[in-house]
């Protein structure tokens, strides 16, 4: 495999593993530790792009990008944004997390999963125990999550609940 694909991001993690030094991964693993999580939405277009959809020149869309990359609400890169939580919480959107856990009928399972994979959900897990999937997103799509999961045939039970503060990431 070429570099170019490796560093297009068409490898995956087994290809860029096998790339990789030893000292490259100590270095990864040693980031990983001290990182802070950060929760990010990323829009993938350029800033021509962007630019155009919002009416406004690319150089105007520039300055307005630097003066929201100073607060810390987005991070910018080569073709993409990253809308950061702070920008959540400066637009006043609930970032809570929900948790939906969701007892589904063992025929249907295979079902329900492909369903839920089309919502708008952060994470799905299956897991083991009285529940059969967790479903992650935020507080805002819960009711419309709810409504679809109640339609759906197969679901004999949910549980639902909000975070209310971050104890620790």
């Amino acid at each position: 495999m070429s570099s170019l694909s490796m560093q297009s991001g068409s490898a995956t993690p087994t290809e860029i593993e096998r790339q990789l030094t030893e000292r490259q991964l100590q270095v990864l693993q040693y980031l990983l530790r001290k990182a802070v999580p950060l929760k990010v939405y990323t829009v993938y277009a350029d800033q021509d792009e962007l630019a155009r959809e919002l009416g406004m020149t690319r150089q105007a869309l520039s300055v307005h990008l630097k003066k929201l990359k100073d607060f810390g609400l987005i991070r910018t890169g080569r073709e993409f944004v990253d809308v950061t939580e702070k920008a959540l919480r400066v637009l006043r959107l609930s970032s809570n997390e929900a948790i939906i856990l969701v007892k589904v009928q063992p025929k249907y399972r295979a079902i329900v999963y492909e369903k839920v994979k089309e919502l708008p959900v952060e994470k799905a897990y299956r897991v083991s125990g009285d529940y059969d999937l967790v479903v992650i997103t935020r507080e805002v799509n819960v009711n419309d999550i709810l409504r679809v999961l109640s339609m759906m045939e197969g679901i004999d039970d949910t549980k639902t609940f909000i975070s209310l503060e971050i104890i620790r990431e």
